[in-house]
This record gives C-alpha cells, structure tokens and sequence, in this order.
C-alpha cells in the first residue's frame, strides 16, 4: 500500500479524540432503535418531492398526486440501494486500512467508522427488502484508466467523502421533512447524525493526503488529472440516482430515454449544483480544483 501522511499532529489527534467520545455518547443500537411498521401507507410520501430526480422538469409538472407518491417510493428505495452499495464499498476500503502502516493513528476511530456504517448498511438494506421488496442493482460502471500509483489512499477517502456529503444533504432535507412518513424520516435523521462526524473526519484526513501529494511532488499536469478523475466520480454518483428500472417500476414510460432527457435538462444541472456545493467548496479550497 502507498505511503501516507504523517498523521502524528496535536490537531489530529485531538479531532479523532472529539470524534471518537462523540461516536461514544450517541451510540444506539439500531436494531431495537428503530420500530418497522408491517407497512408503509400507500398515499404517503417517502421522499421528499424536490429531491426527486424529476423535480424543476417538465415531467414532474405532469405527474398527478398518485404518480408523485408512487415514484417517491421507488426513488426513496434506491437511495438507499445507493448507500447499500456505497457503504459497503467503503467498508471494504476502510477495512484494508485499519491498523496498517501509516494509519496507526486514526484506526482507533475507524473502528467507531466502521461499526456505524456496517448498522447503517443494514437499516437501509432492512428498509429496501421490507418496504420495496429488493434492493436494485449497483449497475454503475467502475471509473478506470486514469489513476496512477500513489494516488489509491487520497482518492479512497476523497470518494467515501463525497459519497457521505451527497448521502447527508439528502438525509439532512428528508429528517426533517414533515410531509414524509415518520419512519423515512427517522432513518434520515439517525444518518445525518453520525454522518456528520464521518464527514468531519474525512476533510480532515483527505486535505492531510492532498497536502502530502503536493509536498512529494506530484507535478500539476498530475493533479489536474486527478481533479478530473474526481469530478468524473462525482458526476457519476449523480447519475446513479436517475435509474431507468425505477422509472419502469413506477409507471413512467421511457426509462433509459427518460434517463437520457432528464440528464440533459437545464434544471437538473442546477440541482446537481446544489447538492454538490459543500463538495465543490471544498474541493476548490483545498486546491484540489480550480476556482470556478
């Protein structure tokens, strides 16, 4: 495995100190937290209609009150497919690390990191099989030809980041979204709130690696490749969330067309912009991509 960074800071130290007593104090246990009704009730929103993958177009304007609920269900059951699929990639990533040369220092909280994503995988997991019935299929295409050696361990924890930080912002509105059903609210809520200490951690920890890259001399024509990886990755996740099999599911016509027009829409874009403006931030400040 690559060499990483020297971790051994004051600064660092006491992040994983905070993070990790704070991982303490909130601990649940997931699998009596959380109340299962036999059902979800047919007429009742599970995920907030602007965060849909229509919404801003001409196709949810069409959409009647009936046809809006039913394709919230099914984009409500792939999200969390997405963070099924998302999560356990990152466990396995993490996994590799923990108590291996270089990451001695945050594998205390890696522990804590792993332990809640492995209960997050499984309240999502557990709402996609009880309520949707099947968990889709992860039909995203590895990005691959572009990354060079020495980048694996910045680019494995600046992806679990931006993954976290899309996941959050919609965690984040649907919590507190009083119009959704309260256990779609409740499962929201419960991620945004260890998510928050993951994403803390994982700016901390990808600017520390960026900042080694550049100290060791990883030229800009390299850097600039590596931002385009990264903003390839991104786009990717996005496009994850407009899946023709939900389309299909939910009686839209269409589905890998639908796909292709809402992709293309004006609206949609500004929407991506809006999720994705804490991750575009950062990324911009911490040098990794270029001031817009």
């Amino acid at each position: 495995m690559p060499s990483v960074t020297d971790f051994d800071t004051v600064e660092f130290r006491q992040l994983l100190d905070r993070l990790s007593a704070k991982a303490s104090d909130d601990y649940y246990n997931p699998y009596v937290t959380f109340e299962w009704p036999d059902e979800l009730p047919p007429d009742v929103l599970w995920m907030t209609p602007e965060l849909l993958s229509v919404w801003g177009t001409a196709v949810f304007d069409e959409l009647d009150e009936a046809a809006l609920v039913r394709l919230s269900r099914f984009e409500s059951v792939n999200f969390y497919s997405l963070n099924v699929h998302g999560i356990r990639e990152l466990l396995i990533e993490v996994t590799r690390r923990v108590h291996s040369p270089g990451f001695e220092i945050p594998s205390d909280f890696f522990h804590h990191f792993i332990g809640e994503e492995n209960e997050h995988m499984w309240f999502f997991a557990t709402f996609c099989t009880r309520y949707g019935g099947k968990i889709y299929t992860d039909k995203t295409l590895p990005l691959t030809g572009t990354q060079r050696p020495g980048w694996e361990n910045f680019l494995v924890f600046a992806r679990i980041l931006v993954f976290e930080q899309i996941v959050d912002h919609y965690n984040a509105k649907m919590a507190e979204d009083s119009r959704l059903h309260p256990t779609v609210r409740h499962i929201n809520r419960i991620h945004h709130q260890d998510e928050s200490r993951h994403i803390a951690f994982g700016c901390r920890i990808v600017q520390l690696l960026w900042d080694q890259m550049k100290l060791t001399g990883t030229p800009p024509d390299e850097q600039r490749e590596l931002a385009t990886y990264l903003r390839r990755y991104i786009d990717t996740c996005m496009e994850s969330f407009y899946n023709p099999t939900v389309y299909r599911d939910a009686g839209l016509p269409g589905g890998f067309e639908l796909r292709k027009q809402l992709l293309a829409d004006p609206a949609r874009a500004r929407e991506h912009a809006r999720v994705l403006r804490k991750t575009n931030d950062f990324f911009t400040r911490i040098g990794v991509f270029e001031p817009a």
